[in-house]
């Protein structure tokens, strides 16, 4: 062999080497990787949001001394025990109630008599010491949560000192913050606090019917206050 054959075949060689190391994945073999390889990812971080959600959902406000603590209709009687607690360290003066003019009204017209849950919730907060005096129940009456804020911001508009404490169920204080921000008048400031004896479980929230119902239900709530509140809830 000479010289320069020699020559040749080792550049030949080098070549068919440098365009084999470029080729390690043959082109179909790439093509059905791809798709594999994004299914993967968006497998991965549904069940990070699946598993994830309900931790979501839990947000708190560092409690501060306000005008009142706001205790949301719902949740009886752990609602009505967190603000009692509250007001019983002296983070403010008053507890206000909100009310629903259902399912009141329609019992009221078969004759019906009817005690709404503030009713119960005063009786709650009077038994763990909030004197009757300091309990107020607010007008008007209200639909859903949207209207319990619009009523407490107009609440507080009548006041010197503009700020409140809204207790409500750890799945709910991510929207009722939300609702706040978009609802309530811009001067007024709110904390928002979870009842610590709720029983949502929000690391395992998928476990139980209870929990599930609450993650969905707020999930959709979120979703409906993020789009403008096009559709009117009853709670």
């Amino acid at each position: 062999m000479t010289i320069a054959s020699a020559r040749d075949s080792m550049r030949e060689f080098l070549m068919t080497t440098v365009e084999n190391s470029f080729a390690v994945v043959p082109p179909r073999r790439h093509r059905r990787t791809i798709p594999v390889a994004v299914v993967s990812a968006l497998a991965v971080l549904a069940l990070t949001t699946f598993f994830g959600v309900g931790r979501w959902l839990v947000v708190e406000d560092p409690a501060a001394k306000a005008r009142a603590i706001a205790v949301l209709s719902g949740g009886m009687p752990v609602r009505a025990l967190e603000a009692a607690k509250l007001y019983r360290q002296g983070y403010a003066p008053e507890v206000w109630l909100t009310h629903s003019a259902e399912p009141g009204e329609s019992l009221k017209a078969m004759g019906i008599p009817f005690e709404g849950e503030e009713a119960y919730s005063t009786r709650v907060l009077v038994h763990e010491g909030v004197p009757a005096a300091a309990i107020h129940v607010l007008e008007p009456p209200i639909v859903n949560t949207a209207d319990e804020v619009k009523v407490i911001g107009a609440a507080l508009e009548q006041r010197n000192d503009r700020s409140v404490i809204l207790v409500t169920s750890k799945p709910h204080t991510r929207r009722v913050r939300l609702l706040w921000r978009k609802l309530a008048p811009r001067e007024c400031r709110a904390m928002v606090r979870a009842a610590p004896e709720d029983p949502f479980d929000p690391r395992h929230w998928w476990r139980n019917s209870r929990d599930a119902l609450d993650v969905v239900r707020e999930v959709l709530g979120l979703l409906n206050a993020w789009a403008g509140l096009p559709v009117t809830r009853t709670r």
